[in-house]
């Protein structure tokens, strides 16, 4: 459990920001990377149909700031010719790392050849893959599934050809396709890939705890690990893993810092987007922040119904006082917390 490299950036700690759509944007990303912690984080997945054709969409998820370094963009599709016109724009843009997407299963994106779509046709993600090596200098890195289906699986054999293509670093989420977000993610499979090439693996799937993750990162033998959703419930379970593998007790942050974390990325929302997106935005990420807090379930149904920016801060600040305090929020009885379930298409 060392630090690795990607050719010559150095990945310390070895904990990377899993991708997610609608998630990972510049915002979250310098929210988690101020939390401390993370090695690498990674832009959400990008269509290199949109990139290419000059969507404005396309071209601000590749925004990144400094802070954010190691910094990945990661781009999907099915065409080889575009994909290795965004790589090429995301190394002009400066990103340190391209990263091809071979693991989403949303069925748009697999209609149209990308994403896990892919693992169906291993010669055309070949062809991918040597034509983006072709285009640009910086490393080439592939976030993948075990694949297609359990009737199908093929990662030992794909993360075999992408490190004679030249890949540098390979991330497997342990699920196929099919299974989408369902089920335990298969780690053995993880390990037989990390036994079959040489260049660095990374595992991804259901680490939402230190003690899973730990033991998981063991048995596998992986260079890294991705964490997702976890992320959004604990932004700072980065720094919680680096602690434990330093040996140090993991922080365990205050009830004041969890209310400055949220009014930290809703200010930085309000500061580049119109209000009502930013309400969006805050409403997606208390809704995974909140779980497993006491009075999580009616804090959340009160901000779902708040309507400004003012109504979203009165209610933070109601909410958190009443916490610290050890009151009760709401009018009814507090209950235990629902448990942290995947119940969007975005969680690779």
């Amino acid at each position: 459990m060392k630090p690795f490299y990607i050719r010559d950036i150095l990945i310390d700690p070895p904990l990377i920001l899993s991708p997610m759509a609608g998630v990972t944007d510049h915002i979250f990303r310098r929210l988690i990377k101020r939390r401390g912690g993370v090695g690498l984080v990674v832009s959400e997945f990008i269509s290199v149909e949109g990139l290419t054709r000059g969507n404005p969409k396309s071209k601000r998820q590749m925004q990144f700031d400094e802070e954010e370094r190691p910094f990945a963009v990661q781009i999907f599709g099915g065409r080889p010719e575009r994909m290795a016109m965004g790589a090429e724009m995301a190394e002009e843009v400066g990103a340190d790392i391209l990263d091809v997407n071979c693991g989403c299963p949303a069925p748009k994106v697999v209609k149209n050849g990308g994403g896990s779509g892919l693992l169906r046709e291993p010669m055309r993600l070949e062809e991918i893959l040597r034509e983006i090596k072709r285009t640009i200098s910086i490393p080439l890195t592939l976030k993948l599934r075990t694949g297609f289906s359990e009737s199908t699986i093929n990662v030992v054999d794909v993360a075999k050809m992408a490190e004679q293509c030249g890949v540098e670093h390979i991330q497997v989420h342990g699920r196929t396709r099919e299974q989408g977000y369902r089920g335990m993610a298969n780690w053995d499979l993880i390990r037989q890939v990390k036994d079959a090439v040489s260049i660095p693996v990374s595992g991804n799937g259901d680490i939402t705890s230190i003690d899973y993750g730990l033991t998981k990162w063991r048995e596998s033998g992986v260079d890294g690990i991705l964490i997702g959703r976890g992320a959004m419930q604990n932004p700072w379970i980065f720094r919680q893993f680096a602690d434990s593998l330093a040996g140090r007790v993991p922080y365990e942050p205050d009830i004041e810092e969890k209310k400055q974390v949220l009014l930290e990325f809703f200010e930085m929302c309000l500061e580049v987007m119109p209000e009502i997106v930013a309400l969006g935005k805050m409403k997606q990420l208390a809704g995974q922040f909140t779980k497993g807090l006491v009075g999580g379930a009616q804090f959340r149904q009160t901000l779902y119904h708040s309507h400004s920016s003012l109504e979203i801060l009165e209610n933070i600040d109601i909410y958190f006082s009443r916490l610290a305090a050890g009151k009760r929020y709401g009018d009814g009885m507090i209950e235990a917390d629902e448990p942290l379930v995947e119940s969007c298409s975005a969680f690779a």
